[in-house]
Parts: C-alpha cells; structure tokens; sequence
C-alpha cells in the first residue's frame, strides 16, 4: 500500500512554521518566559543583564509567597516590568527601622542583601490583594517603600523567578532564603 501526499512540501513548511509559532506563543503567554534583569535594584542576588526563566504558571494555583523573586508590572507604567523579592503578602505587618526588616513583628535575617537599608518605613498592613517588595539593593532600589510603587496589586505580578541560566557563571535555581522559614506563608 503507498501513502499519497496531499500537501506540497511549501504547504507542509508553513504549517509546521504556523504550529511553532502557536505553540511558543502559548508557552510565553501561560507558562514560562524569559527575562533580563535591567539594573542593580537586586544586586548582590541578580546582576544587571543577568537572564532569568520566569514561571507564569504557579501563580495561578497558588498565591505568591514570602521571599519569592517576582516580576511584575510597574503601578505607575505597567509597560514596564520590574523584579523584585515578595517581603509581605497580604495581612502581614510590615516595618522598617534601625536598617532591619520586620514581618509580624519578626526581624527578617537577610542574609542574601550586601547592606542593610537606611530608608525606614513605618509600620503598615499590607492590603488584600496587595504585596510588598524590596529589591535586595534596598539602598538603590525603587519598590514598596517608594508610593510610585507602593503594595503591588496581585495582578500585576507576572510570575516568579525560577532559575538563573546566563551568564553560566550565575546559573542556578532560586529557593526561598531560609530568613522566610520563621513566616507562616498565607494560603
């Protein structure tokens, strides 16, 4: 028995062209895409130009988590995109003073941040539907504390970074820091 072509080398081309496209385009819009760190707001953990695998998936069976690494959309142009590490989720109290981070009244040891910050902020709730996130830099970094920010609306994030892959010195997967064991994550 023979196998009769029906379609032309041109047409079977195009359709495995068209099928790639579709396929890339579901995976950047629903499960994972690429991001290049812009800056030194998250220094030491990421450097400027360093390229991250972001997870877009998670978020929508679980909410975003304490000490996760998010990308998200800026309030004040959500055109651009910023990454930056989940510090409080909604409910919790957060404060800054004497350059130490509190979360429900626990000091967070950050052992992942170069210097400690030498902005304060006083003590709020964060907001339903609301997180609140330092860049690692909290010396040269705008985020929370700053109200062109300010708590970032649940739906402006992205998604979270998963792992680092270039350059090949920084490869690695990102964990939460152990100074988030002590929070109980809200879920």
């Amino acid at each position: 028995m023979q196998v009769k072509r029906t379609k032309s080398p041109l047409q079977e081309w195009i359709e495995t062209i068209v099928g790639a496209a579709v396929l890339t385009a579901f995976i950047i819009i629903f499960i994972a895409q690429s991001f290049v760190v812009d800056g030194s707001s998250m220094m030491p953990t990421l450097e400027n130009n360093q390229r991250l695998l972001v997870d877009k998936l998670t978020y929508r069976f679980r909410e975003p988590r304490h000490g996760d690494i998010v990308v998200f959309k800026y309030p004040a142009n959500p055109k651009e995109e910023f990454i930056k590490r989940v510090i409080a989720v909604p409910g919790d109290a957060v404060a800054i003073a004497g350059g130490k981070v509190y979360v429900n009244g626990v000091v967070i040891e950050e052992d992942y941040i170069a210097e400690t910050t030498i902005r304060g902020f006083n003590p709020h709730i964060v907001p339903e539907g609301h997180y609140f996130v330092l860049g690692d830099n909290r010396n040269n970094s705008l985020d929370s504390r700053d109200p062109r920010v300010g708590f970032v609306p649940r739906e402006n994030i992205v998604g979270r970074a998963i792992w680092s892959y270039w350059p090949l010195d920084r490869i690695h997967i990102f964990r939460m820091p152990e100074a988030f064991a002590g929070i109980a994550d809200q879920e």
